[in-house]
């Protein structure tokens, strides 16, 4: 049943199905680390001693993408036509690291485990590039880029999802240890599925351009990616950006028990600490599930709108949840959030891989994802912040207040675009009707054809 949803509106025939089944392995692979190195590293911090080594965390995650993003996408366009090899071995590579985190784990080599971690972070984000860029070589021709990438997305949430209880059983039961060296197995089948991709994935090397013939830029900013790209770049960067504050946000207001349900005197009898947590994870769960689902559905060829709405539906959300905050408008958001986070990613993934060209796609990703997780980082750390306020309210208008603007400076540079846009179509319009007519020239026919039939 599974390889029938995959394979279905010919993606068996382009490769897409083949792509979808090894992303889901990859993702499998990446939950199985984290519920590994979830029950070694931060089981038992105390609560009143958890933002510290939380914001240390939140930091570490953050040096590799701004100290390695400028490097990554460029290297992985200088191997276009290996895709598939680079693709391998970065599931290659996280194999490996987590046989040496599996030797770190017994004597609490921290530094090992923060490494090996950090690793596997970086190879996952360089294996989300190379599958981003090779998409279009995949594309079946009745589904969309939206649709396509939703796919994927879709079918790696599921398996996400599975993974984690099955993870959390399996590291109870064997051990962290264990359990990272069963998940080197899942990475090295992978890598081999990763090597048996169809061959048109990888794209012929391209003659090298000369500076006059206008060689593109091997380095990308948000000033090189055109209007379009980064549009859509800024408004997924403001919901990240959201998404991380909300997350450690609630986190912490549950844990010092500073919501309504939880507050003395009278907290909810049913709705304790524990269960309001995992509440809270599931409606983040459902909202990308969500979010996945409806764009793999949509036939909406205007990714550029879809990004636009998931921001103003964010935006209104958290300006509700600040004036209505509770258990349910907490559930609310969290939904929320997840959905416009999924959605609004798969659109610009849409848009990155229709306007920008092949031989800079890769760094171009590479760019954005480095700005997204630096956005999500800087986020939490807001989150852990504000939180120490212990006012709902405070926080969420702060946010909310951020997103709404942002909206505000993306429509006016949209109407602003579309307007220059009309304006030089409609002079070149005119241009063409008062230009003088200009015969063609004579045929010489006493010389040969150039180009005969």
């Amino acid at each position: 049943a599974t390889r029938r949803l995959t394979h279905a509106n010919g993606a068996d025939r382009t490769g897409l199905g083949r792509l979808i089944e090894l992303t889901a392995g990859h993702s499998a692979g990446d939950t199985l680390v984290t519920v590994a190195l979830a029950g070694t590293v931060f089981f038992g911090v105390p609560v009143g001693e958890a933002r510290g080594p939380v914001a240390l965390y939140l930091v570490i995650t953050m040096l590799p993408f701004a100290l390695l993003a400028p490097f990554v996408g460029p290297i992985l366009d200088r191997f276009r036509s290996g895709r598939r090899y680079v693709m391998a071995g970065t599931l290659f590579g996280r194999g490996l690291l987590c046989f040496a985190m599996a030797a770190a784990v017994g004597p609490q080599d921290l530094l090992t485990l923060f490494a090996g971690a950090l690793g596997v972070l970086v190879l996952s984000k360089a294996y989300n590039v190379s599958r981003a860029a090779i998409m279009p070589s995949v594309l079946p021709a009745d589904i969309t880029l939206v649709s396509a990438n939703a796919r994927v997305a879709l079918f790696s949430l599921v398996t996400a999802g599975v993974m984690v209880p099955v993870g959390a059983g399996l590291t109870l039961w064997l051990g962290s240890a264990t359990m990272l060296r069963v998940v080197m197995v899942v990475f090295l089948v992978a890598g081999v599925f990763a090597v048996r991709l169809p061959r048109h994935v990888d794209s012929p090397d391209l003659e090298e351009e000369t500076p006059e013939e206008g060689r593109a830029p091997r380095w990308r900013t948000l000033l090189q990616v055109g209007p379009a790209v980064a549009e859509a770049v800024w408004a997924n960067v403001a919901i990240r950006l959201f998404s991380g504050f909300l997350l450690f946000f609630l986190l912490f207001l549950v844990q010092d028990k500073a919501v309504p349900w939880l507050a003395p005197p009278a907290p909810d009898p049913f709705f304790d600490l524990t269960k309001t947590i995992g509440v809270l994870a599931l409606a983040a769960g459902l909202g990308g599930l969500i979010g996945a689902v409806i764009a793999n559905w949509t036939r909406n060829h205007a990714p550029g709108l879809i990004v636009l709405l998931t921001l103003a539906t964010t935006a209104v959300t958290a300006v509700v949840t600040a004036v209505l905050f509770g258990l349910w408008a907490a559930v609310a958001i969290s939904v929320v959030t997840a959905f416009a986070q999924e959605l609004g990613k798969l659109a610009l993934d849409a848009i990155v891989q229709q306007e920008i060209g092949e031989e800079v796609r890769s760094s171009t990703f590479g760019v954005v994802e480095a700005f997204l997780q630096l956005a999500w980082v800087f986020g939490g750390l807001i989150g852990l912040g504000l939180s120490l306020t212990e006012s709902s309210t405070a926080g969420l208008v702060t946010l909310a207040a951020v997103l709404t603007v942002t909206l505000g400076w993306l429509v006016v540079r949209r109407r602003a675009r579309i307007r220059t846009a009309g304006a030089r179509a409609r002079q070149a319009a005119a241009h063409a009707e008062t230009a003088p007519y200009a015969p063609p020239e004579p045929v010489d026919r006493t010389k040969p054809l150039t180009n005969p039939p």
